[in-house]
């Protein structure tokens, strides 16, 4: 397995003309997300089957070479498990690979788990078994061990047999268009920024809150969002979700109350006035103006016995199609499905995954006869 670093701009333009000139591009990254925000980018990997290299974003200054190949519609970019990649290339590049191709999807499509990792595949496909022990290295320390270097080059060097092993098992089959779609589904999930006025839903028992409650804990939960966001710092590390829901809940609103419950001494020195300015003044929100009482689907009448008999139905499927049901409709996209029924009105402009496309047609369309208009029904 022979590979190069790429460490200058020139080096890069050089190698991303010459990528730009094939169909498919196996491309992985490598990044550390510890306590910041965003993903700290250390080594971008590309193959093409012959050149495999390893792009430097340290060292180079101009990513734009890179950034242009990535979306270049006519050189399909491979990645395996490419949620937290793409991520990654939306922060740096503003955009996203186009098109993408996900091995791990393509897996799913052959009856593996969904979250089937890289190198138990490459074992069964390609009959390597990899290491995988510099999976947790810092890969924004300077300079690379050759292990590292290693490690990384075979995430690429390996995912070319196992892209062209799977796509031919998957050719056999008829899920083909539908794996392409799956593809797509995701990245434009990742096109999708969630809104920091809706971050408060996220956090643990925000149902358990009246709504003037929730107006302080929205108000909190925004402000957090913003301020990791503007320091690069992980939501926890501006202060703990758990402590802007105690100041909704105990309506506390002073540094006492503060040490009393429990709130990190930095949390304290650094946000203590804002938050309880911030706490003040939503305490002030008409009540008209208060976000509704969350009401959990689970606690919905009927609940319980309609989600039963979609799981079996999914379950029935996934056993005819020879897929996972987890795959065909997870947990979230089942209650995504009731939701939309239920408190939606199956309105057409949000449609969830199982309400479109490939899992509408194989099992979607049957479970929308089995969920009743509304709860309790």
């Amino acid at each position: 397995m022979n590979y190069r670093q790429i460490t200058s701009d020139q080096q890069l333009a050089d190698i991303c003309i010459r990528l730009r000139q094939q169909t498919t591009v196996m491309v992985d990254t490598e990044f550390v997300r510890t306590r910041t925000f965003y993903a700290q980018l250390g080594l971008i990997q590309l193959y093409d089957g012959e050149s495999l290299v390893l792009v430097d974003p340290i060292a180079i200054d101009d990513l734009s070479p890179l950034w242009a190949l990535m979306a270049d519609p006519v050189v399909t970019k491979v990645l395996h498990a490419s949620s937290e990649d793409l991520e990654v290339f939306q922060h740096y590049a503003g955009a996203l690979p186009t098109p993408v191709i996900d091995t791990q999807i393509m897996a799913a499509f052959l009856g593996h788990g969904v979250s089937e990792g890289f190198a138990s595949l490459v074992e069964r496909y390609v009959g390597v078994a990899l290491d995988k022990g510099e999976s947790r290295t810092d890969w924004c320390a300077r300079p690379l061990t050759e292990k590292q270097k290693h490690y990384a080059a075979a995430d690429v060097y390996y995912l070319l047999p196992l892209y062209r092993a799977l796509s031919e098992a998957l050719a056999q089959t008829p899920w083909q268009a539908a794996m392409l779609e799956e593809c797509e589904l995701l990245c434009r999930k990742k096109q999708q920024p969630k809104q920091d006025e809706a971050a408060f839903l996220d956090i643990k028992y925000a149902w358990q809150l009246k709504p003037q409650q929730l107006a302080v804990l929205q108000a909190l939960a925004k402000w957090r969002a913003k301020e990791a966001r503007r320091r690069n710092m992980a939501l926890n590390f501006i202060v703990k979700e758990q402590h802007l829901w105690k100041m909704a809940r105990y309506q506390i609103r002073s540094v006492e109350q503060m040490n009393e419950h429990g709130f990190d001494k930095f949390e304290v020195r650094y946000h203590a006035q804002t938050l309880i300015k911030i706490a003040t003044q939503a305490d002030k929100v008409p009540a008209d103006k208060c976000p509704s009482e969350i009401v959990r689907l689970v606690d919905e009448p009927g609940y319980k016995a309609v989600i039963k008999a979609i799981k079996e139905q999914v379950q029935e499927v996934a056993d005819q199609a020879g897929l996972v049901p987890e795959f065909i409709g997870s947990k979230k996209q089942l209650n995504q499905l009731i939701t939309w029924v239920w408190r939606e009105q199956s309105d057409d402009d949000t449609r969830p995954d199982l309400a479109r496309g490939w899992r509408y047609h194989l099992v979607g369309k049957a479970l929308l006869t089995i969920i009743p208009t509304k709860p309790g029904a």
